[in-house]
């Protein structure tokens, strides 16, 4: 089985189970961890967005401000990152808007090294049901460990960037 189907299924385990097991409350770690938007229904808050405003001590990610389109419409994108602390296997992810900033494409996924070195990461991939065009997009780039709790491996998140970049042919 290749990472990404690997990595999706986790994640949406991961998220299944994190829903179905117990309500969340204003003091619930994701909601504390600079959750910016919260979906409330009857009995649960759900985070909507549950990356971390800022980067673990010592952790970063960044996203080069020029992004590469090839002919056949992949997208590569590159950065550097530093990290440490893992107890399981960590990624660095990274997603794409250009017109619509509400869609995002998720642009290929790299393994990372969290030894505390500052090194470089570089995704590619295309996206379907876009056509990207050079010009204006923004990245958003995320360090991501999956974390082995209990049966099922929970996403913890080290540092994260958003950044605009040009993007050019070649």
């Amino acid at each position: 089985m290749s990472v990404r189907p690997a990595l999706a299924a986790v994640l949406g385990g991961a998220a299944l189970l994190t829903l179905a097991t117990a309500p969340a409350h204003a003091s619930s770690p994701a909601l504390a961890a600079g959750s910016s938007h919260v979906a409330r229904s009857a009995h649960i808050a759900v985070p909507v967005h549950a990356v971390p405003v800022h980067a673990a001590p010592g952790e970063s990610v960044t996203v080069d401000t020029v992004g590469r389109l090839a002919a056949d419409g992949t997208v590569t994108l590159t950065g550097t990152y530093r990290c440490t602390g893992n107890t399981g296997p960590v990624f660095v992810t990274s997603a794409l808007s250009q017109r619509d900033p509400r869609v995002r494409h998720g642009i290929g996924g790299t393994v990372a090294r969290c030894d505390g070195t500052t090194r470089t990461w570089s995704n590619s991939g295309q996206v379907s049901g876009e056509t990207l065009t050079p010009g204006t997009a923004h990245v958003q780039a995320t360090v991501m460990e999956l974390r082995p709790v209990g049966l099922v491996p929970l996403p913890v998140f080290h540092a994260t960037a958003d950044q605009d970049v040009t993007l050019v042919r070649g």
